[in-house]
């Protein structure tokens, strides 16, 4: 068994935190980082140190001796990077979200067949202390069958736009439609239950204000109302609303588990309701509520990491994977693209006016021809003579003067700094 899983890191912005774990881990040894940026670099070698190769260019960086590749570049560059990484003999942990239309799609899964390389979906929020619990708890039979959920991922971005996007017209943060990141509300909920998405629904905000003036095209939120294999029903929203929200909650047979709302506990989704009977098929007198923030053993060292230390465990899981471990809990292809399809469809229901979609199995080979070029998506560079509008009823007219605020806004950020 492989001692330290050797890992190389695309990304010096996002790729912080994999570094991190890298650099420290029992498992796992940082050997290199790659960003085209030389000033992220240079912020990434006064953390790491001179033991770590530093590279701009992706070509030379992908000859390097490792083991590992961790994808943590644009959120839509992600597929082709992981394509070419385990064709190259590396296994992949890809930052959200995995593929931008159903070609990409396609492609990946047989990418990862055909290598027989490990794919790892980042999808963090699965491995935070509330929906991690719930995964177990469900997996118990503590609330019996599921039938019901609700995944919510609201964050306001407008006040660090500029940090995020760099005031530039074509970043894919201004160029994506409302339903595309999906996976911090849909995934803690296809994780926890592992049940397969095969309908959904989609519906799309209104352009407001505030989405203009940052540059952004789409919607301010999406939302998806999918159907699971065994009837369930996933309510998911996600977006740019003006209040910050990260919470879950599931309905089974036997009760209801549910995280802490931020209004309500200053830990919000560290802390878990369970009110679940015993049995199924009569109430109970008394009430069987519990409420308590759930740990884990190795959470002393988790918690110095992002993202309700989920950041961790999500790279302990990859490393231990690699390593052979069979209990290691990563998510695979199937299940990322699980997590991910629901988004695209919901929009695809968007533009059709709101009609329900069929969600492809791509486990199924059967189901992969209709998609081999389908390159639907609303990334020009991806899509083709397929691309997409940003938002339903048309791209926005967006003045270049709001770009060019967004951009000294970043300049005058970055030099504080």
């Amino acid at each position: 068994m492989m001692e330290k899983v050797r890992i190389g890191v695309v990304g010096g912005y996002r790729g912080r935190s994999m570094a991190k774990y890298a650099k420290v881990a029992e498992n796992a040894e940082l050997v290199a980082i790659c960003d085209k940026n030389p000033i992220a670099l240079e912020k990434q070698k006064a953390v790491c140190g001179e033991d770590v190769a530093y590279y701009t260019d992706f070509e030379e960086f992908i000859k390097h001796d490792m083991d590992a590749v961790v994808l943590a570049n644009y959120a839509t560059e992600h597929a082709p990077f992981a394509i070419r990484c385990m064709k190259a003999g590396f296994h992949v942990y890809s930052e959200v979200l995995p593929v931008q239309n159903m070609k990409q799609a396609v492609e990946l899964v047989e990418a990862v067949e055909e290598t027989g390389k490990i794919y790892a979906y980042g999808e963090n929020y699965c491995y935070m202390p509330g929906p991690y619990e719930m995964r177990r708890l469900y997996r118990e039979g503590k609330i019996g069958e599921f039938e019901y959920g609700e995944g919510e991922y609201i964050h306001n971005c407008e006040p660090i736009w500029a940090r995020i996007t760099y005031g530039e017209p074509d970043h894919w943060r201004n160029n994506w439609y409302a339903n595309f990141y999906c996976t911090h509300s849909i995934g803690p909920l296809i994780h926890i239950t592992g049940l397969r998405p095969v309908k959904v629904t989609g519906y799309e905000s209104p352009m407001v204000e505030r989405k203009l003036r940052c540059g952004g095209k789409s919607g301010l939120f999406g939302m998806e109302m999918i159907e699971l294999e065994n009837g369930g029903i996933i309510k998911s929203i996600h977006g740019d609303l003006y209040k910050n929200s990260v919470w879950y909650t599931i309905y089974g047979g036997k009760g209801r588990m549910e995280t802490a709302r931020e209004d309500a506990d200053e830990k919000g989704v560290k802390r878990l309701y369970v009110n679940a009977d015993e049995f199924s098929g009569e109430y109970p007198e008394k009430d069987r509520l519990e409420d308590y923030y759930p740990t884990r053993d190795m959470d002393e060292i988790a918690n110095s990491f992002g993202h309700g230390n989920s950041d961790f465990y999500c790279m302990y899981n990859f490393a231990r994977k690699i390593q052979g471990y069979e209990d290691a809990d990563t998510i695979d292809v199937y299940e990322a693209l699980d997590m991910f399809l629901p988004g695209l469809f919901a929009y695809f229901s968007v533009l059709d006016g709101g009609a329900a979609k069929e969600i492809p199995n791509l486990r199924d080979k059967a189901q992969r021809d209709a998609y081999r070029n389908d390159t639907r998506c609303t990334d020009p560079k991806a899509a083709g003579d397929q691309l997409l509008p940003c938002f339903s009823k048309g791209n926005p007219e967006i003045p270049a003067s709001v770009y060019e605020k967004i951009r000294l806004k970043w300049e005058k950020e970055k030099d504080d700094k």
